[in-house]
């Protein structure tokens, strides 16, 4: 949507190259281990009939912060008007204050917490989205990615749609807009035959709260209700902030229609198997959360066996790389029966790094961020477990801190496959060839990042893992894609934008 190769390649390098944390090259500089690590779009929330509807959205939000830390907004409708108010940067700073939530009137309310993977972080682009139709007001907050909607939006423009935004979530007002149906549930399920991709979308109108979620089920949806009124939310941790309690998952391909009547339930793509994003697990979910069924920390720690099974050391102590690598490192002890030692110290209570003004600022933050723990690490053999590795440059930097805090040895150990292909559905990676398992073998990554040794789990681990025997080639229970090339939509905005990368995903598999 840039204008240079579009939408759908923003989705692939999601601003990488412009945005990096620490700002370091992979053999100097300092430790920041927010720089490398993959990224979700966002988190959406909403809840219908309730008093204090925007003060419950921003606890929300608040329990969603993980999701997107660039950009937070709030939608709220008082029977008559719809309030907005989007702002730059955490939930904190901008919705703890009571003067901010008063402005946000009504019973209803959806919100948004943002990590740009199409679409520039200016304040146009914050969701949630609002817009006047021939029907009502329309909010909509998504989380996900289109993988059509830059031929969407080429199609749009050229038809005179005024685009107010860069971001793909745009074109789905515009379908529900442009759609000849009469009733706003009907547009909705218009426009949604019209997208591809993955997405979770939360939506209001002046009477009813919809939430939507794609037909295979990629991107996460619950269902919860707080005292009779129900709520929509992206994890079942924004259900326990408030007290609330889980009603279901919404199921892929299902619009969930909640107004003064209740809940209705439409189905608006065929009935097909559940395909959920299994880094929701490894990654990307709080570990509190359950998804689809699943205790996402029970998940990780089955993880950390599996991995221990397959990939021991002889070691002294395990020691995780936080915050994510945790669990994993709990369950890879817990199986060889090694010391759980905290050799990377994490203080909770500095900013996040990538938001600060300048580069100085931002490496003084990196520095107050993370410290080696020299009395748990000095002399000893370790195990480093973390969630994935990306580009490597993180764990470049993570192992010569071990070093330089004593460590005799340095066994990294990762709790996922090797990621050798870039996602399009909502997951800051990028582009194949900067993928460090996409262009060395395992010696040439254990060289480059300077460990004794480095191994990770093998796909049919992390399935065993997830409580699968296998997985089943030909209808895969997850969407797995960065491991196997596997991608369960068509790439069509990719075939439009880029030809050339097309073929080149095509002929690594």
């Amino acid at each position: 949507m840039t204008g240079r190769e579009g939408l759908f390649i923003m989705a692939a390098r999601s601003e990488t190259g412009r945005r990096a944390p620490g700002g370091t090259d992979a053999l100097g500089g300092d430790l920041d281990l927010d720089g490398d690590t993959l990224r979700e779009e966002c988190g959406v929330f909403g809840i219908h009939g309730h008093p204090d509807a925007a003060a419950i959205v921003a606890l929300g939000l608040h329990a969603l912060q993980h999701r997107g830390q660039e950009a937070a907004g709030i939608v709220s409708f008082d029977g008559r008007v719809f309030h907005s108010e989007r702002r730059l940067g955490l939930v904190g700073d901008s919705f703890s204050d009571l003067a901010t939530i008063e402005r946000l009137k009504g019973t209803a309310a959806i919100g948004h917490v943002r990590y740009s993977t199409t679409g520039e972080t200016i304040l146009r682009n914050v969701q949630p989205l609002f817009a006047e139709l021939e029907t009502g007001g329309l909010a909509v907050a998504h989380n996900g990615n289109l993988t059509n909607g830059l031929l969407l939006r080429r199609q749009l423009v050229r038809d005179g749609a005024i685009c107010q935004s860069t971001s793909d979530t745009e074109a789905i007002l515009h379908l529900v807009a442009r759609s000849r149906h009469v009733r706003i549930v009907d547009r909705l399920m218009d426009a949604l035959r019209q997208i591809e991709g993955a997405y979770a979308l939360v939506m209001m109108t002046n009477k009813k709260l919809i939430g939507a979620r794609d037909p295979l089920g990629i991107r996460p949806l619950v269902l919860g209700e707080l005292d009779g009124r129900y709520i929509l939310a992206s994890e079942t941790c924004a259900l326990d902030i408030i007290g609330a309690r889980f009603v279901r998952d919404v199921e892929n391909g299902e619009m969930v229609v909640i107004s003064e009547s209740g809940v209705e339930s439409i189905r608006f793509a065929r009935a097909q198997a559940v395909r959920p994003c299994i880094f929701e697990y490894i990654y990307f979910a709080r570990p509190d959360s359950t998804v689809n069924g699943k205790s996402v920390y029970a998940v990780r720690k089955s993880i950390g066996v599996e991995l221990a099974k397959e990939a021991p050391a002889e070691a002294d102590i395990i020691i995780p790389v936080p915050d994510s690598g945790v669990p994993a490192a709990l369950g890879y002890a817990q199986e060889t029966g090694l010391p759980y030692e905290l050799g990377i110290i994490r203080n909770h209570y500095v900013g996040r790094t990538f938001i600060q003004p300048t580069q100085s600022v931002r490496e003084l933050g990196v520095r107050m961020k993370h410290s080696a723990n020299r009395a748990a690490v000095e002399g000893k053999r370790i195990v480093l477990v973390d969630d994935s590795l990306v580009r490597g440059t993180t764990s470049v930097k993570i192992v010569r801190m071990m070093r330089e805090a004593g460590a005799r040895e340095v066994h990294f150990r990762i709790a996922s496959p090797p990621i050798t292909h870039p996602d399009f559905y909502g997951i800051d990676t990028p582009e194949k060839e900067k993928l460090l398992a996409a262009t060395h073998d395992l010696e040439g990554m254990r060289r480059y990042i300077g460990a004794d040794s480095l191994a990770f789990l093998s796909i049919g681990g992390l399935y065993r893992a997830m409580g699968e025997e296998r997985r089943d080639p030909d209808c895969p229970q997850y969407t797995d894609h960065c491991f196997t090339g596997d991608y369960p939509t068509p790439l069509t905005d990719l075939a439009v934008a880029s030809p050339r990368r097309m073929a080149i995903l095509a002929e690594a598999d």
